[in-house]
C-alpha cells in the first residue's frame, strides 16, 4: 500500500482550554501524543472530549493554551492548513457523488494531478475493502460501508493526524465490532496517529494505546487501557470504567493500603487507592465480575448477606441483582442462575474492592493535578 501518513515526532497540547459564554467546556488539557499512537478521549456526554477534538481540528478557536507539532505552533492555523483528516459521526458524505468521487474530493481541492489522484483513490478504496462499491452512491450503501468511505476520504489525504468523533455510534452492535477491528487495522497498516473520541469504554479499551478520561472538562486520568481499567485514580473514573457497585461507607481501620470499611450493615476488607484515615467517609467501588456468590456453607466472616432480586441471562454468564438487609442494591456476575428470593453470601477479594475519598478539596485537586503531570511526562 503506497499511502503513507504524514510524519512528525510529537503533538503537544499545553493548557488547552475552551469556554462558551463564561462556562469552561475544557480546562487546562495537557497532553503529549507521540507519532503512531492511537489516543482515545473517553468520558460521558458533556465531559469536553468533542470540544477537545474540535480544538485540535481547528473547528473551534482556543480560549487559552497552545497546540504544537514538533516546534511548529498550529493552533493559530485554520483547519485546512493543519494537514489533519477528520471522520465524523454522521459520515458527512456528498449524497450525489459516487464513492470514488467522495474519496477524490479532497484531492481535487488540492489540485493533485489526475494520474496520482486516480491511483491514490483506488488505493484508499482498496484499503477499506470497497472495490466492488466504488461507483455506488452513499444511499446505496449500508451504514458500515458509508463509514468506510468516510475513513477512505480522510486517509487518502495522507494526513499527519486522523481525528475521529464517535464514528461508530450510529452503527448496530455487530457492525461496531467489525469496524473497531477495521479502524485499528488501518491505523496500524498506515502508521497513522489517531485521536478518537468515544463514550464507549469497551471501544476505547479495545482500540487505544492510551486513554484520556475526562469529566466536566478536566482530565481525570491518562494511561494505558489496562492501567485505567484496573487502577482508576478516583471514583469518577472507576464509575465510568464499570465499577458499577458504589457504596458510601466509613473507614473502620487502616493499615498501609489495606483498610476495613463499614456501614449499612456491611464490613469489608478493601484496598485504599487514595490516602484515607479511620473515620473518613469513603466510596467503595467494586466491579460486578469481581463480586461472587459464595458456595452454600462456605461464606467467610466478611461476606455480604443479600437476597437475589433479579437474574438476567447474558449468554456465558448471569447478571444477578441482589438487595442487602439495609436496602442496598448490588450487581454480581455468576456462572449459574440463583433463584429469585434466594439468600446468598457475596465475597470479593480485598484487592478488587477499591476505596476512594468521597470528595476532593482544593489541596487534594492540586495533588491530583501534580500526579497527572507525572503520568504525562
Amino acid at each position: 500500500m503506497a499511502i503513507q501518513a504524514g510524519s512528525f515526532r510529537t503533538l503537544e497540547l499545553t493548557d488547552v482550554g475552551r469556554s462558551f459564554g463564561g462556562h469552561n467546556a475544557l480546562t487546562d488539557l495537557n497532553l503529549t501524543i507521540r507519532a503512531g499512537e492511537f489516543i482515545a478521549l473517553l468520558g460521558p456526554s458533556g465531559c469536553g472530549k468533542s470540544t477537545a477534538l474540535n480544538c485540535l481540528a481547528g473547528l473551534l478557536p482556543l480560549t487559552h493554551g497552545t497546540i504544537r507539532i514538533d516546534d511548529e505552533r498550529i493552533d493559530t492555523l485554520p483547519a485546512e492548513k493543519r494537514g489533519f483528516g477528520m471522520v465524523f459521526q454522521n459520515y458527512a458524505l456528498f449524497p450525489h457523488l459516487s464513492v470514488e468521487k467522495n474519496v477524490a474530493f479532497g484531492l481535487q481541492m488540492r489540485n493533485v494531478p489526475k494520474a496520482e489522484l486516480k491511483k491514490r483513490v483506488a488505493e484508499a478504496i482498496a484499503l477499506v475493502k470497497l472495490e466492488d462499491h466504488a461507483r455506488k452512491l452513499p444511499g446505496q450503501l449500508s451504514g458500515g460501508q458509508q463509514q468506510r468511505v468516510a475513513i477512505a476520504r480522510a486517509i487518502v489525504l495522507e494526513p499527519r493526524l486522523v481525528l475521529m468523533d464517535e464514528p461508530l455510534s450510529n452503527l448496530d452492535a455487530k457492525l461496531r465490532l467489525d469496524m473497531r477491528t477495521e479502524i485499528r487495522r488501518i491505523h496500524q497498516n498506515l502508521g497513522l496517529t489517531t485521536v478518537y473520541v468515544t463514550h464507549d469504554q469497551e471501544e476505547a479499551l479495545s482500540m487505544a494505546d492510551r486513554l484520556v478520561v475526562l469529566r466536566e472538562g478536566r482530565v481525570q486520568q491518562v494511561g494505558s487501557p489496562e492501567e485505567v481499567h484496573t487502577s482508576p485514580v478516583n471514583w469518577h473514573v472507576a464509575d465510568f470504567m464499570g465499577y458499577r457497585n458504589m457504596l458510601d461507607l466509613e473507614v473502620a481501620s487502616a493499615d498501609a493500603d489495606r483498610v476495613v470499611v463499614a456501614g449499612s450493615g456491611l464490613r469489608l476488607r478493601a484496598t485504599a487507592v487514595e490516602r484515607v484515615a479511620v473515620g473518613d467517609k469513603v466510596r467503595l467501588a467494586m466491579r460486578p465480575e469481581d463480586v461472587r456468590i459464595a458456595p452454600d456453607g462456605a461464606a467467610p466472616a466478611e461476606s455480604i448477606p443479600a437476597t437475589v432480586a433479579v437474574v438476567e441471562y447474558h449468554g456465558r454468564e448471569f447478571a444477578v441483582g441482589v438487595s442487602t438487609a439495609s436496602g442496598l442494591t448490588l450487581h454480581v456476575r455468576s456462572d449459574h442462575a440463583p433463584q429469585v428470593g434466594q439468600e446468598v453470601a457475596l465475597v470479593v477479594a480485598p484487592e478488587r474492592a477499591l476505596v476512594f475519598r468521597s470528595s476532593l478539596d482544593a489541596a487534594d485537586l492540586s495533588e491530583v493535578e501534580r500526579d497527572l503531570e507525572e503520568v504525562r511526562t
